[in-house]
């Protein structure tokens, strides 16, 4: 059989126009606009585009973008001040600074700065413990998003058998907590744990997120399992020239999408989800600062 392939792109578009509804609800009944502050420091070509990207789509949503670009050489001091005047800023609902930083700056300590009310990237320990115990929380945007296209996929995710293979904090522990809370039965699996290929056979829902190109093979699928891919690694392609390349996942596609229920491709799977669902925590954070009634993605 062949999987039904699960469109991240056309449901990432309907994400944003849910927020866009949201966002003209606020301005309606209480007078306000959502604000996202995002800062970029140095010029990283890959974070240039994300930070780019983030911000037409922010405006796009009716939301107000606010980007703050900083040299390379800004001292870790002048950022936590910026930070700091983020915070204090009624006007702005979420703060998202760009990673990585360079070198010289101590990202946990950039992070643990943010308000944890404004932290949309779902990064600050108040959210992960939040998260980890049940309460409502601001949750990392890529889990998140492999949430919802999983809940689609499968109707219910109750009782379901989960395997994630990565354990990473943005992607790998959140998403094991957002899967307790579907009621899902969750393992958490990695690229030392032993018998990996018959760990992931168990999983009526398998998430990848290991960072290794093709490393879940066709045979590692029960057969009719959704599949969540959230690697994006970048190979040779020498079949388009010399020097060229493609994108693929941490699943081997043509192989799990002859036995999957239901796959995610590489690119247009998870990774149009990540910038919709950061303006979903960003209307999130809104509501919650502001007393309103916290909408359900």
């Amino acid at each position: 059989m062949t999987g039904k392939i699960i469109d991240g792109k056309a449901r990432a578009a309907k994400l944003r126009a849910d927020v866009a509804e949201i966002v003209a609800g606020f301005h309606k009944a209480a007078g306000f606009t959502p604000g996202l502050a995002v800062v970029l420091v140095g010029e990283d070509p890959a974070s240039q585009v994300y930070v780019r990207n983030k911000g037409r789509e922010t405006l796009a949503s009716g939301m107000r973008s606010l980007e703050h670009r900083l040299p390379a050489k800004t001292a870790e001091a002048e950022l936590l001040d910026l930070v700091a005047r983020l915070n204090a800023d009624d006007g702005v609902d979420g703060i998202l600074v760009q990673l990585p930083l360079p070198g010289h700056i101590s990202e946990p300590a950039v992070l643990a700065a943010i308000d944890p009310q404004k932290d949309v990237d779902g990064f600050h320990i108040v959210n992960v413990g939040r998260l980890s115990v049940g309460l409502d929380a601001l949750v990392p945007c890529t889990p998140l998003g492999c949430t919802i296209l999983a809940r689609e996929a499968m109707s219910d995710l109750t009782g379901a058998e989960a395997v994630i293979v990565g354990r990473s904090n943005i992607v790998g522990k959140p998403m094991a907590q957002l899967l307790l809370k579907e009621n899902c039965t969750v393992t958490v699996a990695h690229s030392r744990t032993r018998d990996l290929a018959d760990v992931c056979r168990r999983a009526d829902l398998l998430v990848a997120a290991v960072g290794r190109p093709e490393m879940i093979r066709g045979d590692w699928v029960r057969p009719g399992a959704t599949v969540i891919d959230v690697g994006i690694n970048r190979i040779p392609a020498p079949e388009k020239g010399e020097g060229k390349t493609r994108l693929v996942g941490d699943v081997a596609f043509a192989e799990a999408a002859e036995i999957a229920g239901a796959i995610t491709p590489v690119p247009g799977g998870v990774g149009p989800m990540t910038i919709a669902c950061l303006l979903a925590n960003t209307v999130t954070a809104a509501a919650m600062r502001r007393g309103l009634e916290v909408p359900r993605f």
